[in-house]
């Protein structure tokens, strides 16, 4: 009797419970504004709150005036990638990405959860100072 109450208490002292997402994972993703890559004007957002645990869907929209390859390093090394959908086609990544590359006007959905809280930087390498430079705040 005695063993099965040091478990309970154990147990119940463990961090286990903090563990949980803050979101539902069983639900549909929750959409973040659209990011907009724009010549003229560079990224249509500059910054992203977020949560850690949470299932998010980033819609990533190209001009197509521009090449552009969109680089969030930290970002994609610190999240599991549920997919990536182009042209409603799925691509299921695993091991991460390197970068998204737009050749031309269209559109990158990325379904993800972040696992690290942080602050991760997303970039278009060679036009950082013409405003493709934001970052997402991960709590």
């Amino acid at each position: 009797m005695l063993r099965i109450v040091i478990l309970i208490v154990t147990l119940s002292l463990c961090p286990w419970g903090d563990a949980n997402a803050a979101g539902n994972l069983a639900k549909r993703a929750d959409r973040l504004d659209p990011l907009k890559l724009e010549a003229a004007e560079g990224f249509s957002i500059r910054a992203y709150e977020i949560e850690t645990g949470k299932f998010y869907r980033w819609r990533i929209e190209s001009d197509g005036r521009e090449e552009y390859k969109l680089l969030a390093p930290e970002l994609m090394r610190n999240s599991w990638i549920d997919q990536i959908v182009i042209e409603d086609k799925e691509v299921k990544p695993f091991g991460g990405i390197y970068a998204l590359e737009f050749d031309d006007e269209g559109t990158i959905d990325v379904f993800f959860i972040v696992m690290r809280p942080g602050r991760y930087p997303f970039y278009v390498e060679a036009l950082r100072t013409q405003g493709f430079e934001g970052h997402f705040l991960v709590k």
